[in-house]
């Protein structure tokens, strides 16, 4: 391939300072959308670098991070070529894809979901950690795994979410699940066992987590969120003995649970005999503040913490964990072997080598990088496209909310969306009542160009809803 057409590369748009950075998400947008099909193979280092006037260096450090990231593979005497990779933004054939009302009708561009950018799936490190742990493991450990998870992923996890989160936890208080759903699932059943039929819910909140919990329990009890986060004294004025919150980025808002709030819900939780269930489930990615850290140590005996990998790796891996208080932990243990014994000890084996080696934290910490840039083109594509609207929630995560004119009706807007393939979530879809007309936008999955032209369009939809 010819390197003065590859990909009709502009190096006059890369950023001073940050070329090499712009070039891999260049390369990186390519494999995503399919100009880079399997199998292509990519120019030479030297030749790229020569017709882009950039240092041999710059395109060998870009060529290794998509190989880190598994997109790519070198062969040798044989160059690079792209790896097998599904493209971020490629349908998923219909008869594979969940029911979704917020899907976009055809082959369109999903922008309702806060997911992560699986394409940059570590697949290379993940092999290699696979490969070790298969050449390693002992009979034992492929034999039956104790049901709380494997010891050597929950030491890995213990020590992992202490430093990065604050969790106070040893090993024996982690329960590896299925995800957050299977966290929540195993609580709800065990809280039900002991006479708590209902839970208070954010509102708005996590549709997802709405609807689990609505399957085990006898009522979900709303409670409103306000810019300090979930209102405590509304809490108190229920008789539910269970809540669940998402403190550190209350989802779908982004507000941050205000200190005087974390001190109040526990100590509501002290005088209700109650539980607090900390979803953690996005906090890894911060951009424009500090770290929040958990709010699970403040009260280890009140607050059950769950979190999974499905926003630093893949949903697919169906891995998540809680870290349960001391007097429901035994139970919880014994709801998940009556369940389904565990999950898969050889998976867990191979994320606790990703731990141990620091592989995990190198991916987060590539991961927070390019969805910040996501982030900041969204942001600037949402000014543009869509004068006038405020964009909240900004500062975390992988998703953030743009306001819409009050007159209109956020449901409508995205029925026109999904008529024009667009998908992406009214934010009345998360909520009891109807409030404030919003888009949940989540920019994490797509390269920006795609995210430009699904925010394009999407301001043409708006404005013609308005007209």
């Amino acid at each position: 391939m010819n390197g003065a057409d590859f990909l009709q590369l502009d190096p006059n748009s890369a950023p001073q300072g940050a070329r090499m950075a712009w070039l891999t998400e260049q390369l990186r947008a390519g494999i995503a959308d399919g100009r880079l099909a399997q199998g292509v193979r990519l120019p030479s280092s030297r030749v790229l670098a020569d017709e882009l006037s950039m240092s041999r260096g710059t395109v060998v450090e870009a060529y290794h991070r998509l190989m880190e990231e598994g997109l790519v593979v070198s062969n040798r005497g044989g160059g690079t070529t792209v790896a097998n990779v599904i493209p971020a933004t490629a349908a998923t054939p219909a008869a594979q894809q969940p029911q979704d009302p917020g899907r976009a009708d055809g082959d369109g561009i999903d922008i309702s979901s806060g997911m992560p950018d699986l394409s940059a799936f570590p697949r290379a490190a993940w092999s290699r950690a696979e490969r070790k742990v298969l050449s390693t493991a002992t009979s034992r450990e492929l034999g039956y795994a104790d049901p709380q998870g494997v010891p050597a992923l929950r030491e890995a996890l213990a020590g992992w979410l202490a430093r990065s989160r604050g969790v106070v936890a040893e090993p024996d208080q982690i329960i590896v699940t299925a995800g957050v759903t299977g966290a929540l699932s195993l609580l709800a059943q065990v809280l039900r066992n002991r006479g708590v039929t209902t839970c208070a819910v954010e509102d708005p909140g996590a549709d997802g987590n709405r609807r689990i919990l609505d399957y085990w329990m006898d009522g979900l009890v709303p409670v409103p969120v306000d810019e300090d986060g979930l209102s405590v004294d509304a809490l108190a004025q229920t008789s539910t003995r269970a809540v669940i919150a998402t403190p550190a980025h209350q989802f779908p808002t982004g507000v941050v649970l205000s200190p005087e709030r974390r001190r109040a819900l526990v100590a509501w939780a002290d005088r209700a005999n109650g539980v607090v269930i900390e979803d953690d489930y996005d906090a890894e990615y911060r951009y424009d503040r500090a770290p929040v850290r958990a709010m699970q140590g403040l009260s280890p005996e009140r607050v059950v913490h769950v979190s999974s990998l499905s926003k630093v790796l893949a949903p697919a891996l169906r891995v998540g964990w809680m870290v349960a208080p001391a007097h429901l932990r035994d139970e919880l243990a014994e709801k998940r072997w009556a369940t389904d014994l565990g999950s898969p000890a050889l998976m867990q084996l191979t994320l606790a080598e990703l731990l141990e080696t620091g592989a995990l934290e190198r991916h987060l910490r590539t991961l927070r990088k390019k969805h910040r840039e996501r982030r900041d083109a969204a942001v600037e594509a949402i000014a543009h496209f869509l004068p006038g609207c405020k964009i909240e929630g900004i500062a975390a995560g992988l998703h953030l909310v743009v306001m819409l004119p009050e007159h209109l009706d956020d449901k409508v807007v995205t029925e026109r969306a999904k008529r024009e393939g667009i998908a992406v979530h009214p934010l009345s879809r998360h909520g009891f009542t109807t409030g404030v007309p919003g888009l949940v936008i989540g920019y994490g999955p797509h390269p920006i160009p795609v995210l430009e032209q699904a925010l394009r369009r999407l301001g043409r939809i708006v404005a013609g809803c308005t007209s």
